[in-house]
């Protein structure tokens, strides 16, 4: 059977399958007959982003739950760590956001949460997933009554509030915040004003299509500008569902989660409020990271990519602070996913603590020259199926020693092989991505009649 979710969900194009309506009204059943197996009330909580298809997908969840006899509450336009917090604090059984993340708005997704606010484990998903196969095929679209709560934005805001009433400014901060027209349009500017913290905000007037156009967590360049304009001391940019956060300084630099993790991990072992000396990233977090946690007493535990997973390893290690270098950070002492606005609160916290510029805080981080690769390609195979994949893989391993890394991947999201080779000479990692390149497209690559070639790059 062919596989529905990915590393984070199930994405596609909004009205192909696997995201047409028959599709998701099955896994709408699915998930209410295998909530009822588990011995748990079929209560699911149902959020979205700001897409112009999220109405739609959730009539189609609604019906199919309601149709298997449970209930569905809407949440409405809300980020995804809200639905997270919202389906533990509120008694749900389940949670699902619709949301294809930093995607454009022409694809869509679904993500489950399980009671505890913790994306459902990869067995749940195989059977979702058989669930679905054995339903109807062609399903009529009825008239769905969808209940909501208008509470329930409400609730996470003061969550979000509570936690940082403590913080004190020496003076009065100002952020630039691009919401990337997503679902933290409405949330973040009025956080951070109740907060006393002067905030202007940037694409938060969602119209359903213009979510994560040339704005958000993707494409920082206009914030950096905007952030010197305004002589701001931060700049936040979010994705369109408001999971992960990434950083402009004072000066206009581009930080990462990488960044995130360096900095919060310093400031909550100084606190005493990091539960272990070891932070948990994903094979993509820069190895200049690893080196300047180690230069702090810190230990970095690489899971693979995706923030589940990210999450899997911090309870398996017992540790509060884990994250991926897309922006993604989980404060477990706090909520189970990540949260963007979450942790831009704690990164002021962090500089009103140490009354600190950022720019200062990550001086000491230097990361290496690193490059990403994306190879388009025909199909998924493993690799080991080709002994000439894996063995340029291990030669390049091996003449990179300890200066550095390779991590080779299929995309969980796109049909695309991601390349990531690090290393202390720019031309050095550029002459292995090319060589990499090469091999994957002539065995797994998918002929282009037009346009560019069949893999792009992107230096960091």
């Amino acid at each position: 059977m062919e596989r529905l979710f990915g590393t984070d969900g199930i994405r596609a194009i909004a009205g192909q399958a696997p995201l047409d309506h028959p599709t998701i009204c099955c896994l709408g059943e699915a998930l209410v007959s295998l909530l009822k197996e588990k011995g748990l009330e079929p209560r699911v909580l149902v959020g979205q982003d700001t897409r112009e298809s999220g109405k739609w997908i959730e009539e189609a969840l609604f019906q199919g739950i309601q149709e298997a006899q449970g209930e569905a509450v809407s949440a409405g336009v809300i980020p995804t760590s809200a639905v997270s917090f919202l389906t533990k604090t509120h008694g749900f059984s389940s949670g699902i956001v619709i949301s294809a993340s930093h995607n454009p708005y022409e694809d869509n997704g679904i993500k489950i949460f399980s009671s505890q606010g913790i994306k459902i484990p990869d067995s749940w998903e195989r059977q979702i997933e058989e669930l679905i196969s054995k339903g109807p095929e062609n399903v009529s679209r009825k008239k769905i009554d969808i209940s909501s709560q208008d509470t329930l934005g409400q609730d996470y805001t003061k969550f979000l509030k509570e936690r940082f009433s403590h913080i004190h400014f020496s003076r009065k901060m100002k952020v630039v915040l691009d919401c990337s027209n997503g679902a933290s349009s409405s949330f973040a500017p009025q956080v951070f004003s109740d907060l006393g913290v002067e905030a202007i905000a940037l694409n938060n007037a969602p119209n359903g299509k213009n979510i994560n156009a040339g704005c958000g967590s993707l494409y920082p360049q206009n914030l950096a500008r905007e952030v010197v304009d305004n002589r701001a001391d931060l700049g936040i940019a979010y994705d369109g569902d408001a999971d992960r956060a990434i950083w402009v300084d004072e000066k206009g630099r581009i930080l990462n989660g990488d960044h995130t993790l360096y900095v919060l991990s310093r400031y909550m072992k100084a606190k005493g409020f990091l539960k272990s000396d070891t932070v948990v990233a994903t094979t993509m977090s820069n190895i200049g990271l690893e080196k300047a946690l180690e230069e702090n007493g810190l230990k970095l535990d690489r899971a693979q990519v995706g923030d589940k997973y990210v999450l899997e390893h911090m309870m398996r290690l017992n540790t509060n602070l884990g994250g991926e270098q897309s922006g993604h950070t989980i404060f477990l002492d706090d909520c189970p996913t990540g949260d963007g606005i979450l942790t831009s609160l704690k990164m002021l916290e962090a500089m009103a603590s140490q009354d600190l510029p950022l720019s200062k805080l990550v001086e000491d981080f230097k990361e290496f020259p690193q490059l990403l690769v994306n190879v388009k390609v025909s199909r998924k195979v493993e690799f080991n199926r080709f002994p000439e994949i894996e063995n340029t893989m291990k030669e390049i391993e091996t003449s990179l020693g300890d200066s550095g890394r390779i991590n080779v991947r299929y995309s969980g999201t796109e049909p695309v092989v991601r390349i990531m080779i690090e290393g202390r000479d720019n031309s050095e990692i550029e002459g292995y991505s090319n060589q990499m390149a090469g091999i994957i497209q002539k065995h797994l690559g998918k002929k282009e009649k037009k346009g560019p070639g069949p893999f792009f790059w992107r230096k960091k």
